[in-house]
């Protein structure tokens, strides 16, 4: 287990919160202890938390997202993530299999999780897609805090669609920070299309969010000069990529 002076040099490395750099070492835990069990390749890693351990993302994510292919029963979820939590506390973090439920088309399971003095919940969501085989695509996870690990994922193109489903459905401002960061990525940006796009500037150009309230606390202190004016600067890169 990582030492509080360890976490405080990331803390500081990042220029970000204790919180948000726990959440992440918790986060590591769980997908290299999970990607070692038997089963869990019908997991496959996306969303927003997927962006930044794949892709490089600076914004610090809250959740754990994946797609399930063919794994019908909550029982073998619950055991996958049961068995992943219990390997996480062999090392000496306090960590419980809180609350698991099926949702409409998928599975939600919360852990809670302890670690010096830093209490926090964590949502495992899983969308559940039955049917033939999902493509896939693997990837290598070099980190800070633990050694080199890999993982199965969501190809790129479905890792941006669901973003793009997730802003439409609920425009939150972390979504439309996922969508500048995408549109900013050369191997990501493809997958998004000229319609997809022009429905993101109308709903961008609708919302009355506070974008600087949320993502302050979720972005390094060096990215946060583009939340006193996002809202323009995200429609600026949206259209670079639309026809004049």
């Amino acid at each position: 287990m990582l030492s509080l002076e360890n976490l405080k040099e990331f803390t500081n490395k990042n220029q970000t919160r204790l919180e948000n750099i726990i959440r992440e070492y918790i986060q590591h835990l769980f997908l290299s202890s999970l990607y070692k069990i038997k089963g869990s390749e019908k997991l496959l890693f996306k969303g927003g938390t997927a962006l930044k351990i794949i892709y490089g993302s600076p914004r610090f994510s809250e959740d754990l997202d994946f797609d399930g292919q063919n794994i019908y029963q909550s029982k073998a979820i619950d055991d996958l993530f049961i068995e992943t939590i219990s390997e996480i506390e062999k090392i000496g973090i306090e960590i419980s299999f809180k609350e698991a439920k099926k949702t409409t088309g998928g599975y939600l399971g919360i852990i809670g999780y302890r670690l010096y003095d830093i209490s926090e919940e964590m949502n495992l969501e899983i969308s559940l897609r039955n049917g033939k085989k999902a493509d896939y695509e693997m990837a290598t996870i070099v980190n800070d805090y633990l050694p080199a690990y890999s993982i199965i994922h969501s190809p790129a193109e479905r890792i941006v669609n669901g973003k793009i489903e997730a802003l439409l459905d609920r425009g939150k401002p972390r979504d439309y920070y996922d969508i500048y960061f995408i549109l900013r990525h050369p191997g990501l940006r493809r997958a998004i299309n000229k319609n997809q796009l022009k429905m993101i500037e109308q709903n961008l150009n609708k919302t009355e969010v506070n974008f600087k309230r949320e993502l302050s606390v979720l972005l390094p202190i060096s990215h946060q000069m583009i939340l006193k004016d996002f809202k323009k600067i995200l429609t600026q890169e949206i259209k670079k990529y639309l026809p004049c």
